[in-house]
This record gives C-alpha cells, structure tokens and sequence, in this order.
C-alpha cells in the first residue's frame, strides 16, 4: 500500500467501504428473512384469566370500574364463571376452589409486582373514578425527572376484589424502540378481533 500512488490509495479504500456496505446489507437482509421464516403466527392477545374467591363481586368489579361487558360463555364449560369483554381483550373469571392461591396481601400496592395494565386516555377522569369508588390507588409519574428529554408516563396502581394488581397508564406517550428484530413486530389490526354480536339480546 506504500508505494501505491495516494489517489489509488484513496480509490481502494472507497471500494472496500462498499464491498464491506454491500456485505452488510446483504447479511441484515439475510436476517429479516430468517427472521419472517421463524416467525410465530400469533396474532394478539385473546384474554387474561382469572381466578376469583366471587364470580359475582368480581364480575361487578371489572364492570363498574374498568368497563367491561358479560358474553355468553360456551355451553361446555360446566364451572361457575364469567367472561368479559371490552377494548379487543378478554377477561375470563373462574370460581377458585383453593383460595390459598390466591394473593394473601389485598392492600399492598407494588409497580413491581405481576400486573395488567390498560392504555387510558384521560387518567384524570380514571383517578376520578376510583375515588368515588373508594378505591385504593397509588399514582406515580415516571421519566419527567430522568432529564433526558423524554416523555412522562402517568400511573395509577390498584387491586381487584382478589388482591390482582391493575395498572392504568398513557403509555402510548412513550415510544417503542426495538433493539433487535424490528421486522418480527406485528402490530394489532381489527382482524385479531372475534366476532362481536353489536345488536340488542333485549338485556338493554
């Protein structure tokens, strides 16, 4: 490479920068598409199960408070429960029959403990609901003291009649950034809904 004329030096060195480009390309192409060849056919998420001390308390819990409406459940199924239905996700309730599998401590609000959380859009409306309702809340606000720039993410934690957290958030002010495998992101679409029947079955 010494005794290669500077402008030759210069022309080489572009040539390999390309080479290794066009490389790099063709090894992330190589990726997505075995990426999409392994990719799981899931489509969104159906329900969230859960098992309850009362079918009834439950059930006017996830109906005055979060909003969801009772279905029909299938003939087959011979034990007490519930379904519920509402913003394209399912709540399904079953009757325990060991209540010492059921979370011991009602009162203790922990962000860090196992939850489901439901994208709101007016949380000052939602913690004015739980109010009301007496129900016991722990409200935060995360990533405005980060001083990064970001956005503010509020919170409202709180439990159902059996001690399962819920959290209430806008999260849809934060944005997703993947850190791998952007091609195998399948985002939700109306097709992933079941079948809903929108008319009247004269329960009013």
């Amino acid at each position: 490479m010494k005794n290669i004329p500077i402008r030759w030096r210069f022309i080489l060195r572009q040539r390999e920068k390309k080479r290794k480009g066009k490389k790099k390309r063709r090894e992330m192409q190589n990726e997505v598409e075995k990426e999409k060849d392994e990719s799981t056919p899931l489509m969104a998420l159906n329900h969230v199960s859960r098992v309850c001390r009362s079918v009834k308390e439950s059930v006017e819990f996830y109906t005055k408070i979060l909003g969801f409406v009772v279905i029909e459940r299938p003939e087959s199924l011979d034990f007490d429960g519930a379904w519920l239905f509402n913003y394209g996700v399912g709540i399904h309730l079953v009757q325990s029959k060991d209540e010492e599998k059921l979370p011991r401590d009602k009162d203790r609000l922990d962000p860090m403990d196992n939850h489901i959380s439901f994208q709101c859009e007016d949380m000052e409306a939602m913690e004015q609901k739980l109010k009301d309702m007496n129900i016991k809340c722990m409200k935060r606000t995360v990533g405005e003291d980060s001083g990064g720039g970001g956005p503010a993410i509020d919170q409202l934690f709180f439990k159902d009649p059996d001690g399962f957290m819920i959290e209430i958030c806008n999260c849809e002010n934060l944005k997703l950034v993947p850190q791998n495998s952007i091609g195998r992101i399948k985002l939700p679409s109306d097709k992933h809904n079941p079948p809903v029947e929108m008319g009247t079955n004269g329960n009013g």
